[in-house]
């Protein structure tokens, strides 16, 4: 396209970063754009937790709103960011290959606290889906609300007396700011879509789709579409403690999904895998027959008390 390509991003540096990988990979197709900074709601509420903000699409609507009044072509994403409706007028251009879905603990002091059900610690995170798997493992820990971009907390993490906090290990790794003092929490399902991009463009700009389609990865477009089906079908949002991962592995799809209450106490989860072949029909309603599966499992009831607990 012969226009510069307008592309819209929150001011964060994990955002910007993220926005710049889009315009540079866009760069190596010959097409040129610039970077427009937007604040979103979510980046200026730093206090309130994201449960409690009570609307999807914090960090996303302000984009959409420049997008559809025209003062930018595209928007990047955090996938998981982004409301599994898509805004009136607006398409998905591309997914971005997927870095790592996982989340990881960045701990101060000794870990020996991680070894013991039983054992006491200050955990923070403002993520319920966090907070309801942690408390389900660790039903004695308390859990400290963490609010900001990613360096922001970090700098919380390091002047409050905490054990540690959770964190998105692709953000912390997309701008190398992982402390050495982090592990993996290889149980930790994470959200749907984690560790994924999504860029957007409006409806009827088929100039701009067609300058990002050549970004997208159709094995991870896949794989967090049936995420995001899960959790679209389970009615979850920003309240609600809901997991997915698919992966493909040697022609294989797998899939794990769960539903906690909110203390932690309850769950419902589902397994689930097919063959990964274009042609198989299972994979255009995976997402959706496992969270019917979790409904039926007792996941209805924990949604429900969710909701009642949240009006």
């Amino acid at each position: 396209m012969s226009k510069i390509l307008r592309i819209g991003t929150r001011d964060s540096q994990l955002a910007v970063w993220q926005a710049t990988l889009v315009q540079q990979q866009l760069l190596q197709l010959g097409v040129q754009s610039e970077l427009v900074y937007i604040k979103s709601e979510g980046d200026i509420d730093l206090v309130t937790p994201l449960y409690a903000i009570g609307v999807q699409g914090v960090f996303t609507r302000t984009l959409d709103a420049a997008l559809l009044g025209n003062k930018i072509d595209i928007a990047v994403h955090s996938m998981k960011d982004v409301p599994t409706q898509l805004a009136q007028g607006i398409q998905q251009a591309a997914v971005l290959q997927r870095a790592s879905y996982k989340d990881l603990l960045v701990f101060k002091g000794d870990t020996s606290f991680l070894n013991d059900a039983q054992s006491t610690a200050v955990i923070a995170t403002s993520s319920i889906r966090r907070k309801a798997q942690w408390l389900s493992r660790y039903p004695n820990h308390t859990i400290e609300n963490l609010r900001g971009n990613v360096n922001t907390r970090l700098q919380k993490v390091a002047q409050n007396p905490w054990n540690g906090a959770i964190f998105a290990a692709a953000g912390l790794e997309r701008i190398a700011v992982r402390p050495a003092e982090s592990i993996e929490l290889d149980w930790m399902l994470p959200a749907p879509a984690q560790g994924a991009i999504m860029v957007v463009c409006r409806e009827n700009d088929t100039a701009a789709a067609a300058a990002c389609a050549p970004l997208h990865h159709p094995a991870t477009a896949i794989c967090t579409r049936i995420e995001r089906d899960f959790l679209k079908t389970l009615m979850g949002g920003c309240s609600t403690p809901i997991s997915a991962l698919a992966q493909i592995q040697n022609d294989t799809l797998y899939f794990e999904g769960n539903i906690f209450s909110l203390d932690g106490k309850q769950k419902a989860e589902t397994k689930k895998s097919v063959p990964y072949t274009p042609e198989n029909p299972q994979l255009t309603t995976l997402g959706t027959d496992a969270a019917r599966e979790v409904l039926a499992a007792g996941g209805k009831t924990i949604a429900e008390a969710i909701r009642n607990a949240t009006v």
